[in-house]
C-alpha cells in the first residue's frame, strides 16, 4: 500500500491525475477520526491530506476563516476562541466514540461529513455556513465554487452538494466557512426525572417559547452520568441552553422557569460547566466506551422519536439518549446485533427518518448498509452525481453505497 501526503493543492491534484490515469482507487483521509464510517474500503493507496494544513485567511470583521482541508478542527477553534469568534454550528467530535483521540478532526472532514451539535436546532449544520471550496474531483480536474464573502452565489452551490459527500465526489484542498462571534453567557436549565415522554412535551413547549433556547436535549436514567465527568448525577436530565448577553439571559431563564415550574426539579448550570455537558452531548460521550457495540444515528421528527425508542426496547436490548429536542436519537445496540432491519422497519412506522450506523465491527459495516438507503428516484440521482464527478469510481469506492 502506498500513502501519498501531499503539502499543496498541486500535489493534490497530481496524486488523483495519477489515480485517475492508472485506474486505482484511493481512500481519501485527513486524521483519520472518522475512518470508522461508512463501509470498510479494500483501496490499495490512501490519500493522505493531514500534512496540507493551515489557515490560508482569517478575518475577524468579515466573519471569515479560510483553511487548507487537513488542518485540524482544534486549531482553527482555538484561533477563533481567542478573538471572541466561533463555528457557530458547534462541529462533533467522533474521534472518542470510535475509539481515537478527540479533537483529530480537519476542517475538510467538517464538510465533507456535514458535521453540527447540539445548536443545530439555531445555527444549521456545516452546509449552512460554507462560503467556498476548492476541490479536486474524480476525474483529476481542479475546482472551486463560491468564495469569500456571504452573498457570492450564482448558478449551482457545489460547496453544498459537497456536504455530507464523505470524500466521494471530490477530494478538498481549500474550504471558506462564516463564522460568528461567541456568546457572552451561557446558562443551561435541567429539568430532573423526567421519562422519555415527559422530557419530550417539556422540550417542545420549552422550544415553542419566546426563550429562545439554542439546544435541547434528554439524558435518560444514568445515561446522565457519563457526562461532565459524572457531575450531573445519575437522575434523567433534560437539558435546555439559552445563549446570549448576560440580562437576556437571565430573564430567559426566569421564563422558562415558570413556563417548566411545575415538570420537576429544575436546577441552572452555568459558565464552564455548562460547557462540558453540550460538549460531551455533542461528541456523544455516555457512549464513547472503547467498545464495538453498535451506535446508531438516527434523525426522526421529535413527537415521534421516544415512542419509537419505546417500541425498539421492547425488542432490543438498547441505550438512548436524544438531542436536537429528540430529532437526534443515539442509539447503543447492547448486545452486539446492530438489528438494522428491525430499527429501519420501526422509523418506517414512526413517521419515518434515517439511521446511519456510525459504529460496529467491520464485518457488520460490510454486511449492512451503513447510510440509510435511498429512494429509487434519489438514489439515480446521487448515482448520476457519482459518475459526473467520478466517473471511475476512484475516490473512497464503496464507502456509501
Amino acid at each position: 500500500m502506498t500513502t501519498f501526503t501531499p503539502t499543496t493543492s498541486e500535489e493534490v491534484l497530481s496524486t488523483v491525475a495519477w489515480a485517475v490515469a492508472e485506474g486505482s482507487p484511493l481512500e481519501i483521509l485527513g486524521h483519520g477520526s472518522k475512518r470508522g464510517i461508512g463501509r470498510p474500503l479494500q483501496t490499495e493507496h490512501t490519500l493522505d491530506l493531514s500534512k496540507l494544513t493551515g489557515v490560508t485567511l482569517y478575518e475577524p470583521a468579515e466573519l471569515v476563516l479560510s483553511a487548507k482541508a487537513g488542518t485540524p478542527l482544534a486549531e482553527i477553534e482555538k484561533l477563533l476562541a481567542e478573538n471572541g469568534q466561533q463555528l457557530a454550528f458547534e462541529p462533533m467530535d467522533y474521534g472518542p466514540l470510535l475509539g481515537g483521540e478527540p479533537g483529530k478532526g480537519t476542517i475538510g472532514g467538517v464538510l465533507g461529513a456535514n458535521l453540527s451539535g447540539p445548536r443545530r436546532l439555531k445555527a444549521g449544520a456545516a452546509r449552512d455556513h460554507i462560503l467556498g471550496i476548492n476541490v479536486v474531483s474524480g476525474r483529476g480536474e481542479p475546482f472551486k465554487s463560491g468564495g469569500r464573502v456571504v452573498k457570492n452565489v450564482t448558478g449551482y452551490d457545489m460547496s453544498k452538494l459537497m456536504a455530507n459527500s464523505w470524500g466521494t465526489l471530490a477530494v478538498f484542498t481549500d474550504v471558506t466557512f462564516k463564522v460568528l462571534p461567541a456568546a457572552e453567557t451561557e446558562v443551561t436549565l435541567a429539568l430532573r426525572g423526567l421519562l422519555d415522554d415527559g422530557a419530550a412535551s417539556a422540550m417542545a413547549l420549552a422550544l415553542g417559547s419566546s426563550a429562545e433556547v439554542s439546544s435541547a436535549a434528554h439524558l435518560p436514567e444514568r445515561v446522565a452520568a457519563r457526562v461532565a465527568d459524572g457531575a450531573l448525577g445519575s437522575e434523567a436530565a433534560t437539558l435546555l441552553r439559552v445563549e446570549g448577553f448576560g440580562p437576556s439571559v437571565a430573564y430567559r431563564i426566569a421564563a422558562l422557569k415558570t413556563l417548566l415550574g411545575k415538570a420537576g426539579p429544575l436546577e441552572e448550570i452555568a459558565g464552564e460547566a455548562s460547557q462540558l455537558i453540550w460538549r460531551d452531548v455533542r461528541d456523544i460521550r455516555p457512549f464513547a466506551d472503547g467498545s464495538e457495540k453498535p451506535v446508531w444515528r438516527v434523525s426522526m421528527a421529535p413527537f415521534h422519536a421516544h415512542q419509537m425508542v419505546l417500541t425498539l426496547r421492547m425488542q432490543a436490548a438498547v441505550s438512548a439518549f436524544y438531542d436536537w429536542q429528540g430529532g437526534l436519537v443515539w442509539l447503543r445496540m447492547e448486545e452486539g446485533d446492530p438489528e438494522a432491519a428491525l430499527l429501519r422497519g420501526l422509523l418506517r412506522k414512526h413517521g419515518g427518518g434515517h439511521a446511519t450506523l456510525v459504529r460496529a465491527a467491520p464485518a457488520h459495516r460490510a454486511a449492512l448498509a451503513v447510510f440509510e438507503p435511498q429512494p429509487p428516484a434519489l438514489a439515480a440521482l446521487s448515482q448520476r452525481l457519482k459518475q459526473e464527478f467520478d466517473p471511475k469510481n476512484i475516490l473512497n469506492p464503496g464507502r456509501m453505497a
